[in-house]
């Protein structure tokens, strides 16, 4: 699954007057106040997948919540539950309606990938190329180019307010744009540690990758 692992705009058109003497770095530096003090958040997330086709878009939303470097719960609730749970070691996957559960290292599954962004060590530079994106929708954005090649996203677009991640928008190689937002992200958060563990369910087809 695309971790693929969020929205609020700016309230009257004053504070978007005020922002705008630092539009030019805006995205950049929003995105490095996040990552510095984001160690740890959990919200919500609605995600919405468009393909290239113009088929129907996929609509789907749950739960979240991370605690870095590379712990984090993603919770698909609607419209049909899955779950992904990373202990900072391994990505659990696991799809209640197969039974059937995914198991990787943490290191091959985060990578150039969104996810990186925000369970990650912090180091973006490192996986991706960033760019400043201006503004729009009343964000400041930063496009992120991963590094590696077999990255399964060409480009991610991260759009910021208030030094406050609000959403993402992903392509990836066969022309599907993945659109996320973050209605309600709060950092600073304490998560039970519990929330990181995952043990397979009595008779899931444990598959290791």
């Amino acid at each position: 699954m695309q971790l693929s692992p969020w929205r609020s705009v700016f309230a009257a058109l004053a504070l978007v007057c005020a922002g705008a003497a630092q539009a030019a770095d805006a995205g950049i530096v929003q995105l490095e106040r996040f990552v510095a003090r984001a160690g740890s958040a959990a919200g919500h997330f609605e995600q919405t997948v468009m393909s290239q086709s113009g088929r129907r878009p996929q609509v789907s939303s749950g739960r979240f919540v991370f605690d870095r470097p590379g712990r984090f719960r993603w919770e698909y609730v609607k419209p049909y539950p899955q779950l992904l749970v990373s202990d900072g070691d391994k990505l659990w996957s696991w799809d209640p309606d197969l039974n059937q559960v995914t198991v990787q290292p943490i290191g091959d599954a985060l990578g150039s990938t969104p996810a990186a962004i925000l369970a990650g060590d912090g180091a973006l530079e490192r996986n991706f190329t960033l760019i400043d994106g201006g503004e729009r929708d009343g964000l400041a954005w930063v496009t992120a180019e991963p590094r590696e090649r077999e990255s399964p996203f060409e480009i991610v677009r991260i759009g910021l307010a208030d030094g406050m991640l609000q959403r993402m928008e992903m392509r990836d190689h066969f022309g599907q744009t993945t659109v996320i937002d973050f209605p309600d992200l709060a950092t600073g958060v304490d998560p039970d540690p519990d929330l990181f563990r995952f043990v397979p369910p009595d008779g899931a087809d444990v598959l290791s990758h």
